[in-house]
């Protein structure tokens, strides 16, 4: 049962992210959004390799890795927006 449990959780984070960009609830670049993907993704990822199925791993692991990476391209754009206003201040 856990496994469903697993599952049930990491589709519904997937889904309420999708969800939350189609009603203009998020913007795909959002933090809130990524996180979602990356957390759900990485948990039914997690299950598939436990389960053994590739081809759901390989769809999962890969949505993991670039919601991942959207949460590092945001950082990074909001670290060089920090670093900008600080030059730029007196």
């Amino acid at each position: 049962m856990s496994g469903q449990l697993v599952q049930l959780l990491g589709a519904l984070l997937v889904l309420a992210g999708f969800a939350a960009v189609q009603f203009g609830f998020a913007d795909v670049r959002s933090p809130r959004y990524l996180w979602a993907n990356a957390v759900g993704s990485f948990a039914l990822a997690v299950d598939a390799w436990h389960e053994g199925q590739w081809g759901f791993l390989l769809l999962e692991g890969v949505w993991a890795l670039v919601s991942a990476w959207g949460l590092v391209a945001v950082a990074v754009s909001r670290g060089r927006g920090r670093s900008a206003r600080s030059a730029a201040a007196p």
